[in-house]
């Protein structure tokens, strides 16, 4: 078992690990000794896989257990969908020294981590990432959200997790499409700051081994977490590929998946700043070519018009500025501040 220990406002481990879902209520239990309840959160196509396993071995562990599953997909990190949960967790008597848990993708830990946040101003959140996607980046770093109409991940909170388990067998059942889509954030991690990864990446493509990668994943999330934990200075190079990926994502009405979105933004960022001479034409390539070799898509045909609309709603907005994350070599990036107008055209130069 491989730990990372994140000493962000609350101190916690990510531990990573086959076979820890099984050990799931010890681990639980290590980080919250005083928890009486706790309640998991999930989905529809998690919780039938994993769902009575996580819940036996919490019930061996000693805690009351009760469960609320969710209609899967991005549709339902909504503000209907929590106050749901908030009054479930009302209706259950959970008290401040209780938890929650999520057990799924990105969907289900950004809206237990909210509610978690709310409820009784704060109880504590386990995180049991089950896609690829969540265990390399939403389950660490304790941003959470739920989507508004206007745009994704605009209204949420802070809330570091207790601990995060992440256990690499639960991945085994993902559909290859949504293990594609935790890949583009993977490639993220290596373009921002390891070449080392990035060149395992190029070398071994899907074949990867996962618990290296998801180690070095969620060690350079820690480290960027723990340099800036409320995303007012360098956190926001985690959103390389974002920016764009977040409008396109908008403009698909959310049928296009996250992933997908920002493998897109990632390598027109990277066309456009070869285009502007911040990286060199063969380092945008290579990251073109590496987001095609894992069969992600890596442009769009959506109007330049509709983007722009969904950039001005993107919650990275500061003012009449906006912080595009720019490649200068695999393995370092820097924010380039734009304003609004020149993001537009810089965008347009990647397209």
């Amino acid at each position: 078992m491989k730990r990372v220990e994140v000493a962000a406002s609350g101190r916690y481990e990510v531990l990573i690990g086959s076979g820890l879902l099984s050990r799931a209520g010890v681990l639980v239990r290590e980080a919250l000794p005083k928890a009486e309840k706790i309640a998991v959160i999930s989905e529809s196509t998690v919780f039938p896989l994993y769902g009575a396993a996580l819940c036996e071995t919490l019930e061996r562990a000693g805690f009351e257990v009760c469960e609320y599953v969710l209609p899967a997909g991005e549709a339902s990190k909504n503000g209907e969908n929590l106050l749901k949960i908030l009054n479930f967790l009302a209706e259950n008597r959970l008290t401040r020294s209780d938890a929650a848990a999520a057990l799924g993708g990105g969907m289900v830990g950004d809206i237990t981590g909210f509610a978690a946040a709310c409820y009784l101003r704060g109880i504590a959140c386990v995180q049991i990432p089950t896609t690829l996607l969540a265990a390399v980046d939403s389950s660490v770093g304790g941003k959470t959200a739920i989507d508004l109409t206007c745009g994704k991940n605009l209204a949420g909170a802070f809330c570091q997790p207790a601990r995060v388990i992440c256990d690499p067998d639960a991945l085994g059942t993902l559909p290859e499409s949504v293990f594609t889509d935790g890949c583009a954030e993977v490639i993220k991690y290596g373009v921002l700051r390891d070449p080392v990864l990035f060149s395992h990446l190029e070398e071994r493509g899907r074949s990867f081994e996962l618990e290296y990668v998801l180690e070095r994943c969620v060690s350079i999330k820690r480290d960027y977490v723990c340099a800036d934990e409320f995303d007012n200075g360098a956190r926001r190079q985690l959103n390389l590929g974002h920016t764009l990926g977040h409008a396109v994502e908008a403009n698909s009405n959310f049928e296009l998946s996250h992933g997908s979105c920002v493998a897109i933004g990632l390598a027109v960022v990277a066309r456009a700043a070869a285009a502007r001479g911040i990286c060199t034409h063969e380092c945008a390539g290579r990251i073109v070519s590496l987001l095609e070799k894992f069969g992600l898509p890596v442009k769009t045909d959506a109007p330049m018009d509709a983007l722009y609309g969904h950039m001005l709603s993107d919650k990275k907005r500061l003012g009449g500025t906006v912080n595009i994350i720019v490649p200068e070599e695999i393995g370092r990036c820097r924010v380039l501040p734009l304003a609004v107008e020149a993001a537009r055209e810089f965008m347009e130069a990647g397209l």
